[in-house]
C-alpha cells in the first residue's frame, strides 16, 4: 500500500498506516519520496469496507472477471480529456468568442464553401455580427473523447440577414455559407487564430462548417456552425412530404403550371435546413437527461470507442457521437435502462437494443407530442432509417442508408455473442481491435470513377432525388445501387456494406471540391459460402407473373431452361468450372447489374475479392487453387481406406485407418496431381523388377507420398521388445501388400518402415502402427535389472507420427467441411511462410493450427468466407498477438470449457520461462505445446513476427484497399 491509498482510507474513517520516508527527506529535503510500507498482520487481513464489498459484488455480477472492470476504467481514463487539454480548449474558446462578439463585421470578397448548382437564386445578403456564440455538442456535455477532439461552436446568424422564405431553392444554405465565409475572412486577420479550413457536417454539402486549429496546438480543433435563431423558420415548413426546391428553378426549364402539389417532396433538403434550427434545443435536452444518470458520459464514451473501431462514427450517414448520446437518452427516457446503471451496463444494453431493433422498419421517436408532428409512417415513406428527435420534426438518421444500419445491427449482434462468451477476451476484441472493411468483408470492390454516377442518375430517372440532394449525384445514386445489388445478390450474401464518404476538408482560399473529388466508394460483401459460389440463378416459372420482373432484372442473361424435375423456369447461368472461378460469381453479378441498370462500365470497378489467390493457382486448361486436386486425393484415399477395412486374411484386424498428410485436410500448398507413368522412360531392375530411370531420358517427376496410418488391434501376441515390434510391423507391410495386390491388383512396394501403394496415379505410404509401441520405447532395464520408464525423443516422434498427426488431420478435415475456404487460407499462409524462408521453423502443422484459430475464435470478426480475408487476418494475427504473455488457444471441436481456458492461462504464466516462444494449446495438448516445442526459436520468432510481417501486413492491406484505377497494378 502507498501513501495515497492510506490517505484515501483515512477519509473513510480507517486508521491510516504511515509511510516511511527516506533519510534525505528527514534531513529537511522538500521533495517527499514515498516507499512501500510493511503492513502488520492486522492491517494485511483487515476486513474489506462496504464500498470494497460493493465493488467486488459488482465485478462478479457484471463482468467475467475483475480484470475487465479495470480495463474499462483504464480505457475511460485514456479517452477522457486531461485537465490541461480542457484549459487549452476553454482559453481558445474564450479568445474566439471575444473575436466574434464585435460591433461591426464588414463584408469582404472570399471563397464561399458551397457548390452553386444551379448558379443563381433570389435573395439579398449582407454581413452582420453574430447575435450569440454558444458551445454545443459533446464538449459541454462531457462526452468528448480522444483521439479526435472537436469542439462545436454555434454562431447565430442575425435575423435581419435572413428572410422567412429563404427555405426555398437553397437560399438559406447559400446565405449560411456566405456568412461562414465572412467569419473566415474576418478571423484570418487575427494572429490568435491558427489554421482555418472548411469542412461539411457529416459530409452534407448543404451544411458547411469552419474548422479552426489554435496556433502551436494540434490536439484539438473548433468547428463553427452558422445557425439561424431558434424558431426563425416554422418547423411545419419542413414536413417530409413538402417541397422546398422547385423543379423549374433547379432545371432552368419552364414547366406546366400545375400547382405546388405536383412538385416532388424534398425530405433530405428539409432535414438539412431543419437540423440548423435545433442544436440548442438538443443540447438542453441531452444536458437534462445526462444529469439524471451519473454514468451517461462514460457510457457514451464507450459506445463511441466501439463505433470508431468499426469505422461507423464518421462520414456521410454515420452513427456519430450525437446519435450515440440520443440513443442513450431514448433508452433512459423510455425506461429501457435505469439511471443507476454503470457505463458497462449502458453499453451492453445499447448494443442489445441495436441488435434487436430494426429502425428501418419500425422507427423510434423521442417526441412526446406525436399528434402535432409528422407520423412515423411519413418519415418511413421518405427515409430508409428513422430516429426522430425530441421536437418530432427531424429525422436524425436522414442521411443513413439501410445498409449502414444493417451493418450496425450486425456488429452489435456479433459483439453481444462474443461478450457473452467467457472464453473470448471481449474487451480486447470489441473495444481495442479495429475492423477495416478489407479485413472484415469477404469480398470488397470499389467504384473508382464517381463521375459515372451522373449517367446512373439519368439512367435510373432520379431527377427528383437529385434535386432533394442538391445535385450530390453520389449520395443520390447510392441507395438505388445498394438496393439493386441487394436484389441481385440475394441469398448469396449475409450483409452488404459500403464505405462512408469522409467529411471533405479544404483551405478557405480554395473553391469547394467537386463531388467526384471524394475517394472511391467501397462496398463489402459478407458471403454465405455454401450459396455464394452457385453458378445457377433459378427464377420463377415461365408463366408466373414474377417472370417479367426477373427478366427485367437480369436482361439478356435470363433464359428459359428445363430442369430435371420437369420444371421450365427462367434462369441465369454464370461462368465458372473450378472453385476459384466460382468464387468470383458475385463479381460477374455485380458487373452485369451495374452496367445494365446504372451505365457503370466494368472499367470503373475494381474488384479485390481474390487478388492474392494467384500465388496458389495451378492448372493450364482450367484455373484452380487446389480444391479439386485435394478432393480427388481425398476420394482416392477414402476408397483405399474402405478396401483396407474389408481386407480378410490378416493375423490381426485393423482398428483404425487415418490420414496423416496435409493434403488429406486440404492444406497442401500444391496438392499431388495424379501421374500416368510413361514406361519408355524406365527399365526394370533384374532382381526386384523395380523401375529405374534410363540415363538418356529426362528425370522423372517427383511423386509425393501420402502418409496413411493403419492401426492394428492389440493382442497378447505382440512382443514387448522394440526390435521385435519393428519386425512384426514389417511382416504386416508385406502381408498388406500381398492382399492388396491379390484382391485389387495394386502395385505395392513393402519396406521395413512402410508400404507404398500405387493407386489412381497417386502414391499412398501406409505405416502400420501398434498403440503400445511408444510406451515400449520409453521402457528400459537398468544395470540393477529394474524397469525404468523415461520419455525420449524417439517415443515422442513415434507418438506424434502415429497418434497426434492423424488426429489433427481428421479434425482439420472436419473444419474444412464446415468452412470451405479453410484449406485455401492455409495454403496462402504456407506460401507466404515459404516465401520468407520460414517453412522449416513454422511447420505445416503449426501453420494449419494458426489458421484454424481464425475460424474457431474469429472475434471480433465472423469466420473468414474467402481465402483473401483469411490470409489478411493470418498476417494480422502474427503481427498483433502477444506471444510473450498469452497462449494461443485453438479450441478444436469446441472441447474446451471456460475452466479449461483459465487452467491453460494459469499454467502458462506459471511455467512461461520453460515453454516454447510460440505456445499453442489444443484440447489434447494444454500444457506442452507439442507442435511448437522444437521450432521456432527465439531468434526466428523475433524475425518472423517482428520483421517480415511488419513489412508484409502494412504493405499488402493498404495495397488491396488502395484507391487505384482499375487498370493499375
Amino acid at each position: 500500500m502507498f501513501a495515497s491509498d492510506a490517505s484515501h482510507e483515512e477519509e473513510e474513517g480507517e486508521a491510516p498506516v504511515k509511510a516511511k520516508r527516506s533519510r534525505s527527506e528527514e534531513a529537511g529535503g522538500e521533495e517527499q519520496v514515498y516507499r512501500p510500507v510493511k503492513l502488520s498482520r492486522s492491517d494485511l487481513y483487515r476486513p474489506p469496507t462496504v464500498e470494497e464489498l460493493n465493488q467486488l459484488k459488482e465485478a462478479e455480477s457484471l463482468f467475467h472477471c475483475s480484470l475487465l472492470k479495470m480495463q474499462m476504467e483504464e480505457l475511460l481514463k485514456e479517452v477522457a480529456l486531461s485537465d490541461n487539454r480542457k484549459r487549452q480548449i476553454d482559453s481558445f474558446i474564450q479568445t474566439l468568442t471575444n473575436k466574434l462578439t464585435v460591433s461591426d463585421l464588414s463584408w469582404l470578397a472570399v471563397k464561399v464553401p458551397f457548390l452553386l448548382v444551379p448558379k443563381t437564386t433570389k435573395g439579398k445578403f449582407h454581413m452582420a455580427p453574430p447575435t450569440s456564440v454558444d458551445l454545443i455538442g459533446s464538449y459541454p456535455l462531457g462526452t468528448c473523447t480522444k483521439p479526435r477532439v472537436v469542439v462545436d461552436l454555434a454562431v447565430t446568424i442575425p435575423a435581419n440577414v435572413l428572410h422567412p422564405k429563404d427555405v426555398l431553392n437553397q437560399r438559406y444554405p447559400r446565405k449560411r455559407a456566405l456568412y461562414l465565409a465572412g467569419l473566415a475572412q474576418y478571423l484570418a486577420s487575427s494572429s490568435d487564430i491558427g489554421t482555418m479550413r472548411y469542412s461539411c457536417l457529416n459530409g452534407n454539402r448543404l451544411r458547411p462548417t469552419l474548422l479552426l486549429t489554435p496556433p502551436d496546438i494540434s490536439s484539438f480543433s473548433v468547428r463553427i456552425h452558422a445557425c439561424p435563431s431558434p424558431g426563425f423558420f416554422k418547423p411545419s415548413r419542413f414536413h417530409p412530404q413538402r417541397n422546398n426546391v422547385r423543379t423549374e428553378w433547379y432545371t432552368g426549364l419552364q414547366t406546366p403550371q400545375s400547382g405546388k402539389s405536383s412538385e416532388p417532396p424534398t425530405p433530405h433538403y428539409n432535414s438539412s435546413v431543419l437540423g440548423d434550427l435545433l442544436p440548442r434545443a438538443h443540447q438542453q435536452f441531452l444536458s437534462a437527461v445526462s444529469t439524471q444518470c451519473s454514468a451517461f458520459a462514460d457510457g457514451v464514451a464507450l459506445l463511441k470507442v466501439w463505433l470508431r473501431q468499426r469505422g461507423l462514427d464518421q462520414g456521410t450517414g454515420c452513427f456519430n457521437g450525437f446519435l450515440a448520446s440520443m440513443l442513450f437518452a431514448y433508452l433512459l427516457t423510455t425506461h429501457k435502462v435505469s439511471n443507476t446503471m454503470t457505463a458497462y451496463q449502458l453499453l451492453r444494453n445499447s448494443l442489445n437494443f441495436l441488435a434487436s431493433t430494426d429502425i428501418t422498419v419500425n422507427g423510434i421517436s423521442l417526441s412526446k407530442d406525436p399528434d402535432s408532428t409528422p407520423s412515423l409512417a411519413d418519415f418511413h415513406n421518405a427515409f430508409q432509417v428513422v430516429f426522430v428527435d425530441p421536437s418530432g420534426h427531424l429525422n436524425m438518421c436522414a442521411d443513413m442508408t439501410a445498409c449502414t444500419y444493417k451493418q450496425l445491427q450486425h456488429e452489435a449482434s456479433v459483439s453481444m455473442q462474443f461478450w457473452d462468451n467467457p472464453t473470448v477476451d471481449g474487451f480486447h476484441s470489441l473495444l481495442m481491435t479495429s475492423k477495416p472493411m478489407i479485413r472484415t468483408s469477404d469480398h470488397v470492390f470499389q467504384l473508382c470513377e464517381l463521375v459515372k454516377l451522373q449517367s446512373s442518375c439519368k439512367k435510373l430517372n432520379l431527377l427528383s432525388e437529385l434535386m432533394d440532394h442538391s445535385g450530390n449525384y453520389v449520395q443520390t445514386a447510392l441507395p438505388f445501387l445498394l438496393s439493386l445489388l441487394q436484389q441481385g445478390l440475394g441469398q448469396r450474401i449475409l450483409l452488404l456494406t459500403h464505405s462512408l464518404s469522409p467529411d471533405p476538408e479544404w483551405s478557405v482560399d480554395s473553391e469547394a471540391p467537386k463531388h467526384k473529388a471524394q475517394p472511391p466508394l467501397s462496398f463489402g460483401l459478407l458471403l454465405r459460402p455454401e450459396l455464394a459460389i452457385s453458378v445457377l440463378e433459378r427464377g420463377p416459372p415461365a408463366d408466373s407473373p414474377k417472370a417479367a420482373e426477373f427478366r427485367r432484372l437480369w436482361g439478356s442473361r435470363s433464359e428459359l431452361r428445363r430442369f430435371q424435375d420437369g420444371a421450365i423456369t427462367e434462369a441465369v447461368v454464370w461462368e465458372g468450372e473450378s472453385i476459384c472461378q466460382k468464387r468470383l460469381v458475385p463479381k460477374q453479378i455485380i458487373t452485369h447489374l451495374l452496367q445494365l441498370h446504372a451505365d457503370i462500365p466494368p472499367s470503373s470497378l475494381r474488384y479485390v475479392g481474390a487478388m492474392v489467390d494467384d500465388v496458389i493457382r495451378t492448372g493450364s486448361e482450367v484455373s484452380s487453387t487446389g480444391e479439386e486436386e485435394s478432393l480427388q486425393v481425398v476420394q482416392s484415399y477414402d476408397d483405399l481406406s474402405r478396401k483396407l477395412w474389408r481386407l480378410e486374411g490378416l493375423p490381426l484386424s485393423i482398428t483404425a485407418v487415418q490420414g496423416a498428410h496435409p493434403v488429406l485436410r486440404y492444406t497442401q500448398v500444391f496438392p499431388p496431381v495424379p501421374l500416368k507413368l510413361d514406361y519408355s522412360f524406365f527399365e526394370r531392375e533384374k532382381t526386384s523388377r523395380s523401375l529405374i530411370p534410363k540415363e538418356d531420358k529426362p528425370c522423372p517427376a517427383y511423386i509425393t507420398p501420402i502418409t496413411v496410418i493403419c492401426h492394428m488391434e492389440g493382442s497378447g501376441k505382440w512382443p514387448h521388445d522394440r526390435l521385435a515390434i519393428r519386425h512384426i510391423r514389417t511382416a504386416f507391410h508385406i502381408c498388406l501388400g500381398e492382399l492388396l495386390k491379390k484382391h485389387h491388383n495394386y502395385t505395392c512396394r513393402p519396406c521395413p518402415t512402410h508400404l507404398d501403394v500405387w493407386k489412381d496415379g497417386l502414391l499412398f505410404r501406409i505405416q502400420v502402427a501398434y498403440h503400445r509401441e511408444p510406451q515400449v520405447l520409453r521402457e528400459s532395464v537398468n544395470a540393477e535389472g529394474l524397469l525404468v520408464v523415461r520419455d525420449n525423443e524417439e517415443a515422442q516422434a513415434l507418438e506424434m507420427a502415429t497418434i497426434h498427426k492423424p488426429l489433427l488431420t481428421s479434425t482439420l478435415h472436419g473444419l474444412q467441411q464446415e468452412h470451405p475456404c479453410f484449406g485455401a487460407v492455409c495454403r496462402l499462409a504456407k506460401r507466404w511462410l515459404g516465401a520468407q524462408l520460414f517453412s522449416d521453423d513454422i511447420t505445416e502443422d503449426t501453420a494449419d493450427l494458426l489458421v484454424a484459430s481464425l475460424f474457431l475464435q474469429p472475434a471480433p470478426f465472423t469466420p473468414p468466407g474467402s481465402p483473401q480475408v483469411g490470409f489478411l487476418r493470418f498476417l494480422h494475427l502474427l503481427s498483433s498477438f502477444d506471444w510473450r504473455n498469452n497462449p494461443l488457444v485453438v479450441n478444436l471441436n469446441n472441447q474446451l470449457t471456460a475452466a479449461d481456458y483459465i487452467e491453460i492461462k494459469n499454467d502458462f504464466m506459471a511455467s512461461r520461462e520453460s515453454l516454447p516462444v510460440m505456445f499453442i494449446a489444443t484440447p489434447k495438448d494444454k500444457k506442452v505445446s507439442m507442435w511448437t516445442k522444437r521450432a521456432p526459436s527465439v531468434q526466428v520468432k523475433l524475425h518472423v513476427l517482428g520483421n517480415e510481417q511488419s513489412h508484409s501486413f502494412p504493405i499488402l492491406e493498404p495495397f488491396l484497399s488502395a484507391h487505384r484505377s482499375p487498370g493499375s497494378h
